[in-house]
């Protein structure tokens, strides 16, 4: 079986969450091929870019093909630069991929609703991007068309399938294929520090002035803000936390975000809507407890390791982190929260993901 995995959106620089996840499940699924290479079950995985400079964070030995943007004007039609490549299925990160006149089966990705409630768009896009984004997520029709055009659907999280059931945004079947924490150097747990450890936009629905205001009754920590901030927000943060201790990184390297959490009390987030919370994976992987809003995909994620406080309580994240501070509680949560992360890798989702694929191809009976 041939299989494209469409990777042009995997970004040149540092990843995003998009990036992230098709790296990780190329990454997984090269591996899964390696360990069928000797077997009839054997599959060719090939890669779809559109600029050269996305291999280089993508796993090498793979074959490759460029094709248009998945941005341009071109995107539409881009089925048929596919088409010519003869595969019999083909991935995407991304729900948008054009289809039309397209030969072979085809599965998107719906990754989370939370712009349907949250319209405010990123704020990095263009003003008539912004425009658009606010336009398209005025109604559920678009959505429906460009799900439907597929064999089947991906998402991330059990939460986030539940809410496309709810609205019924799709009659495809829906398949959870999680994200998992980047494979990484095995780092050892630093000497516990006070820190408290955000990552994540600055966007209205992550509510980080919760946790900005519950820092002055918590003056044996700090809370470290590891994304890029404007002024604006840094200065409205700042103002909420009279005596607590802010640290801003501004844009945290990997390893200094690592580097901070692999000592830190907890990492925490306020968030009153995500599709999957993979700061939380990432924190739990190095034995970090996590202290989060109570919404049901932290609930999926965290399980029996998290603690969760209701959405906009600050005296229940100042608690919460207190607590972690009796005998005993650090250590059993951070037990916990190894045992947890364990659930979640690139291979197992892409295992996952290929049983999908395999399905898809054997029985595709919806032509584009």
């Amino acid at each position: 079986m041939r299989i494209l995995v469409d990777c042009r959106y995997v970004r040149i620089d540092r990843h995003d969450g998009i990036s992230r996840y098709t790296a990780g499940l190329a990454a997984g699924l090269a591996h899964l091929q390696a360990e069928r290479s000797g077997s009839a079950a054997g599959h060719s995985i090939e890669l779809l870019v559109s600029d050269r400079r996305q291999l280089a964070h993508l796993p090498s030995g793979l074959p490759w093909h460029l094709v248009s943007s998945p941005t341009g004007p071109r995107e539409p039609l881009v089925a048929r630069q596919v088409r010519r490549l003869k595969p019999d299925v083909v991935f995407s990160p991304m729900q948008t991929m054009g289809s039309w006149g397209r030969d072979y089966g085809l599965v998107l990705t719906l990754h989370d609703l939370i712009y349907y409630r949250n319209r405010t768009p990123p704020p990095q896009f263009a003003a008539p991007i912004r425009l658009l984004w606010r336009l398209y997520h005025l109604a559920w029709w678009p959505q429906r068309l460009l799900l439907n055009r597929a064999d089947a659907v991906v998402t991330v999280s059990a939460a986030t399938a539940a809410q496309i059931a709810e609205h019924r945004l799709t009659r495809r079947p829906v398949t959870v294929v999680p994200n998992a924490p980047d494979l990484g150097p095995d780092l050892p747990r630093a000497p516990r520090t006070g820190a408290l450890v955000y990552m994540g936009s600055f966007m209205p629905y992550k509510d980080v002035g919760t946790l900005a205001s519950a820092m002055p009754a918590l003056p044996d920590h700090e809370l470290h803000l590891m994304s890029r901030i404007s002024p604006e927000e840094r200065a409205r943060l700042t103002a909420l936390a009279p005596g607590g201790r802010l640290v801003f990184h501004d844009g945290a390297s990997d390893e200094t975000y690592r580097d901070v959490l692999r000592g830190a009390t907890a990492l925490v987030s306020a968030s009153r809507d995500e599709g999957f919370g993979i700061p939380l994976v990432e924190a739990m992987a190095l034995g970090t407890p996590v202290v989060v809003t109570d919404i049901p995909v932290f609930r999926e994620v965290g399980g029996d390791a998290g603690t969760y406080v209701t959405a906009g309580d600050v005296g229940g994240f100042v608690r919460a982190v207190r607590e972690l501070g009796e005998p005993g509680c650090w250590e059993e949560r951070s037990v916990a929260a190894r045992a947890r992360a364990a659930h979640y890798s690139w291979e197992n989702s892409a295992r996952v993901l290929l049983a999908l694929l395999e399905r898809v191809a054997a029985t595709r009976t919806h032509p584009g």
